[in-house]
């Protein structure tokens, strides 16, 4: 997926589609399989479900791409689709998707938002760390860091996708950020940082 993606270059992509233009629709599969990746695998973390799930959402696409009016980004369309299907087979797994808000305190007040990921897992040992602690995580926590930190989507977009609250999104991200700064502060040397804020 390119950040340079217009939403007018969407739309046409969208009309060659609905068009049957040749190799239109594998041009869109291409182009947003990365994200619906990383939004199914995040999710449900069984490669074979999650592959399953990834052409099942490129189906629901290709059915329901009339349905796209073309007023946001494709990118946050397909991500939709996405959550919705990687959600839908949680339930059905009876697995829950998030930590209930009774596990604490909102951490929006007491965790600052500075917390850069990158630039924390600067060797591979720590990045093995960071993504064996992401995966501990409930499948919506994964999910949203994926969508915030690695597909680099706003807060906005997010919340279109996963249709909740903004201010719900961004306690989520705080309360995940805090658990693994927790898991990964003996690691990496942040227990004086964490002290210090």
């Amino acid at each position: 997926m390119s950040a340079a993606t217009t939403i007018e270059e969407d739309r046409a992509l969208v009309a060659a589609v609905l068009g049957n233009a040749p190799g239109a629709f594998e041009r869109l599969v291409r182009q947003y399989q990365g994200l619906c990746w990383h939004i199914v695998q995040r999710m449900v973390r069984n490669p074979e479900d999650a592959r399953d799930l990834c052409q099942e959402t490129f189906l629901r696409v290709h059915q329901c791409l009339h349905q796209y009016r073309g007023e946001r980004a494709l990118s946050g369309w397909i991500g939709q689709v996405a959550y919705s299907m990687a959600k839908r087979h949680l339930e059905r797994k009876r697995v829950p998707i998030a930590e209930s808000p009774a596990d604490g305190p909102s951490l929006a007040e007491s965790v600052a938002d500075d917390f850069d990921l990158e630039t924390s897992v600067a060797g591979a040992e720590i990045d093995q760390h960071l993504h064996a602690a992401i995966e501990t995580l409930p499948p919506l926590q994964r999910t949203l860091l994926t969508l915030y930190h690695l597909e680099e989507l706003p807060i906005g977009e997010i919340s279109r996708i996963t249709e909740l609250p903004e201010n719900s999104i961004k306690s989520h991200l705080f309360r995940s950020r805090k658990l693994l700064r927790d898991l990964l502060a003996p690691r990496m040397g942040l227990a004086e940082v964490g002290a210090a804020a």
